[in-house]
């Protein structure tokens, strides 16, 4: 059992920066790949990011490339998701999700993941 928890979520006009963290319990999250998801009112779920066991390896949708980053620190049990230049679409419920796949690559379905937190809103204005 892994239970997540987000924070890090806000008001923040566009342009801007915030960085979610999502903390897990447990002695096994080195061994779950995480992933970032969102869903914005009225809108179905949507991959963000995903990040391999060992943060060797990373995946994005092509919407935030080159803007959002996501990051783990096995030792904390925490995984980030680092959003730069915002923008009023990035507006959204933003989850992360635990998936304990051996062979990850970037599952974009929600089905797939095993795990979800709680979820933190983030909302750009413009």
């Amino acid at each position: 059992q892994v239970q997540l928890v987000e924070s890090g979520g806000g008001l923040v006009q566009a342009g801007g920066s915030l960085r979610l963290s999502c903390a897990a319990s447990g002695r096994t999250f080195s061994t779950y790949a995480m992933g970032w998801f969102r869903q914005a009112p009225g809108k179905e779920r949507e991959f963000v990011a995903g990040i391999s066991r060992i943060g060797t390896r990373t995946y994005y949708v092509d919407s935030v490339k080159g803007r959002f980053t996501i990051s783990r620190d096995n030792a904390k049990n925490t995984v980030y998701l680092q959003m730069n230049s915002l923008k009023p679409e990035d507006t959204a419920v933003y989850s992360c999700a635990a998936d304990s796949n051996a062979y990850y690559r970037g599952s974009q379905g929600p089905n797939e993941y095993d795990y979800w937190g709680q979820g933190t809103q983030v909302t750009v204005s413009s």
